[in-house]
């Protein structure tokens, strides 16, 4: 087939809008513009297929657009800002899938001679490629959207002889994508290892445990890239190639950052099932021991009535009270005071990377007041006040340690113990993702200032403005 050069520049400029959201997307300020350029992209892209002869019936089309359209808007309307990486992770899990299907339709249709002039070693080994790693991802994803949703516990699920278990599925993805390529008469062997890839994406998400999960997704999010990149070079369509190998390597990129803000070895979070078992209480009254000191909120403002430098260190916990907006006006009204606010960022704050800065830009903070965290750190001893709201490992003194039977040993932290006091809001000394005890709360110069974040900081404000 001689593609048509009105379509083809038509996906050249639709892939030059990518690339721009996607540098866009970079930096906070030119975020929103970033992702306007991508979706004028994806709507030259989505209108010229349409106009493409080779496509399935309109009707068809339209009742696809009908129904993927509501479903998207409820998941839209009913998903709250701490379900994004839910949504992330789902959206991941249907494209893998949606790539694989879809190549499995044109193999189908490839067969029959109605849609390719033959199948050759390029179609066949992008189709193996797209059906594995679509199989894999959508498989992988939903896992991951269970855990993280709570419908499946988000403790490692280790069962006996995973590795050889998951060995030997890898192994039959190898086989039948060789048959496939071998002898492309049938549509069997695709079918058999897409069956076998999807069993793989069990096996490998479900011994991770939740403290490892959002460099999971991200993993993930590649993988439904490259499955769509393989769906490209299966239909000879530039703009999947080119968006979906976007996609796999920002996704790898995302990973490799996240694997290193955790102190975690890609390979060894895979195809070892790194995750902490939830701490007994044993451990925890261990930790704790009647050391945990509460307060309340007119005792941390009388705190603040002194302090020259306050850094506000935010966690799940903010995103899942919704408390942004009280946490920005504490900040305002300790301004007014003369007090210089910092917020540090920890980069896997919440559940994915960026959570707490989109979290923080909704409640108009400004971007110079976030600080990564090697910029931070070194300012902790320098601080007069930190006020940790819902944040728990990213904060917990015992990555420090090099036991390998601690779940984030290793990870770097915000060293927020450094300061002269901390206050952390929480509503119970509950263990975080990794599922263990958190040293901080126990210490001396450390305040537990228990309740709602939203609740907390509203009555933080009424509290300093009565100073």
């Amino acid at each position: 087939m001689r593609p048509d050069p009105i379509i083809e520049l038509s996906y050249l400029l639709a892939s030059v809008l990518f690339v721009l959201g996607l540098k866009g997307l970079a930096h906070p300020r030119t975020a929103v513009r970033g992702n306007l350029l991508a979706a004028i992209g994806m709507l030259i892209a989505i209108v010229v297929t349409l106009l493409d002869k080779h496509i399935v019936s309109y009707e068809v089309i339209i009742a696809g657009l009908v129904a993927g359209g509501l479903i998207g808007v409820v998941m839209a309307y009913r998903a709250p800002m701490t379900a994004i990486p839910q949504v992330v992770a789902i959206f991941n899990g249907f494209g893998g899938g949606a790539s694989a299907l879809a190549v499995g339709a044109a193999l189908e249709e490839a067969l029959k001679g109605t849609f390719f002039e033959a199948i050759n070693l390029q179609f066949t080994s992008a189709a193996a490629l797209s059906g594995i790693i679509g199989g894999l991802s959508f498989t992988g994803s939903m896992v991951a959207f269970g855990k993280l949703q709570g419908l499946i516990d988000e403790r490692p699920v280790l069962l006996p002889g995973r590795h050889a278990l998951n060995a030997l599925l890898a192994v039959l993805c190898v086989v039948f994508a060789a048959w496939l390529i071998a002898d492309p008469s049938t549509s069997l062997p695709f079918w058999l290892m897409t069956l076998a890839a999807s069993l793989l994406g069990l096996g490998l998400v479900l011994p991770i445990g939740g403290a490892d999960m959002p460099v999971v997704i991200a993993l993930l999010n590649a993988y439904s890239g490259l499955a769509a990149a393989g769906h490209g070079w299966v239909l000879n369509n530039s703009v999947l190639i080119i968006s979906g190998s976007l996609v796999g390597a920002s996704g790898f990129i995302l990973t490799s950052i996240m694997a290193k803000a955790m102190n975690r070895s890609l390979p060894n979070i895979v195809f070892a099932g790194v995750g902490a078992e939830v701490s007994s209480a044993g451990e925890a009254d261990e930790v704790y021991a009647g050391r945990v000191k509460s307060t309340s909120a007119e005792e941390v403002a009388m705190l603040m009535e002194d302090a020259r430098r306050v850094v506000i260190v935010p966690g799940y916990g903010l995103a899942v009270a919704q408390a942004q907006h009280a946490i920005s006006d504490l900040s305002r009204v300790l301004e007014a005071r003369g007090v210089t606010v910092e917020f540090a960022i920890h980069p896997v704050a919440g559940r994915m990377p960026g959570h707490m800065n989109v979290l923080l830009a909704e409640a108009d903070v400004s971007y110079e007041k976030l600080k990564e965290m090697d910029e931070v750190n070194p300012t902790f001893r320098q601080t007069d006040v930190v006020i940790v709201v819902g944040a728990n490992d990213v904060v917990n003194p015992m990555a420090r340690k090099a036991d390998p039977s601690v779940p984030i040993a290793g990870m770097p932290i915000l060293d927020v113990d450094e300061a002269r006091t901390v206050v952390v809001v929480k509503r119970s000394l509950s263990p975080g993702f990794a599922g263990i005890p958190n040293p901080l709360f126990a210490m001396d110069n450390t305040l537990m200032l228990f309740g709602d974040a939203k609740k907390v900081a509203t009555d933080l404000v009424a509290a300093v403005k009565e100073l």
